[in-house]
């Protein structure tokens, strides 16, 4: 957390641990740091002695510090990465071919031409597997013109068809703003199966799908500033307390896998170019390269400002739709 610390110790290495009273995540802060943000602190860095440059964290050259700042994220992917495998592995991989049972009138698939019977194997050139992967990758990009390949009888068609942005609910009530295509997929039983796979073939299903969801991620924050999504879907630390306990209902690996989700979603969002993230740290250590010294103490403070407000408009944001979104909170 941030803020007051409540309670901490030291471990045997000289680092300091504590529980803060302000509980928004958590930051290391090297040994010559001025802040939580990561600044440097000209003069503790001025008056250092040669054993204590050796040690610290500024002192060093661009790569291991871009390497350091990079591991945290690169955590984040890599857990994610570990849960989809184990899932995969002992649990198997769900498969329901993606078939078109029925086409809602008046929708975006029956324009595109779309007929009950038809599966679908790719879109825009990349491999469908099952319904699930269909409606996943359709949900992020509504307003979109996407090409589907068909198999249709005994040959293949290709056919273009643009999502439409629709209200749904899912099995809580919980309203979500996605693409939608009016599409059908009427499960017997018996048609839904689980493939068992061997480790190796589990590890690469398990970055295909932290892959998968960070592009999904990305398409939707770029349709949020397209205007083909809303923005009213980004949720705060309440909706994820809630989400997760909904889920929890459904069984550990629901849950398994909205750990992995969410571990990738931390991860990226760290990533992005705003100083005060990690990616603005990377942002900063790219203009270091490229300048052949490190931008000045004064720029580095006046981005981590812009950055500090970037954040917390952010955090304000999350917490508007958090009690705006949230049953019991309305």
């Amino acid at each position: 957390g941030f803020g007051p610390e409540l309670v901490g110790f030291n471990d045997r290495h000289g680092t300091r641990w504590k529980v803060s009273a302000i509980p928004l995540g958590g930051y290391v802060k090297f040994f010559g740091d001025d802040s939580e943000a990561s600044t440097p602190s000209s003069e503790m860095l001025a008056g250092m002695t040669a054993e204590e440059r050796a040690g610290s964290f500024h002192h060093k050259k661009v790569g291991p510090r871009a390497a350091i700042v990079a591991a945290g994220p690169f955590a984040n992917f890599l857990l994610a990465i570990v849960i989809f495998t184990c899932l995969f592995t002992f649990f198997g991989k769900p498969s329901t071919s993606a078939r078109v049972d029925k086409v809602e009138v008046g929708s975006a698939a029956a324009a595109a031409g779309f007929q009950p019977g038809d599966v679908v194997t790719g879109i825009d050139g990349k491999s469908i597997a099952s319904f699930v992967d269909m409606q996943r990758y359709v949900s992020v990009r509504a307003g979109e013109k996407l090409t589907f390949t068909v198999k249709r009888g005994n040959g293949t068609v290709q056919l273009t068809g643009t999502p439409q942005l629709r209200e749904t609910k899912d099995p809580f009530g919980n309203v979500h703003k996605t693409g939608v295509l009016g599409l059908t997929r009427e499960t017997t039983a018996g048609e839904a199966t689980v493939e068992r796979v061997d480790p190796a073939t589990a590890l690469w299903l398990g970055v295909k799908e932290t892959w998968f969801v960070i592009d999904q991620t990305l398409s939707y924050v770029t349709n949020i500033f397209r205007g083909r999504a809303s923005a009213d879907q980004i949720g705060g630390p309440i909706r994820i307390a809630q989400i997760s306990g909904q889920v929890a209902t459904l069984g550990i690996i629901p849950l398994l896998h909205l750990a992995a989700v969410l571990s990738i979603s931390i991860g990226l969002l760290n990533l992005f170019p705003v100083p005060l993230l990690d990616g603005g740290h990377l942002l900063f250590y790219a203009a270091e390269v490229v300048r052949g010294r490190p931008l000045s103490d004064r720029a580095q403070e006046y981005g981590f400002r812009v950055g500090l407000v970037l954040v917390l408009m952010l955090m304000v944001f999350a917490f508007y739709n958090d009690f705006h979104q949230v049953p019991f909170l309305k």
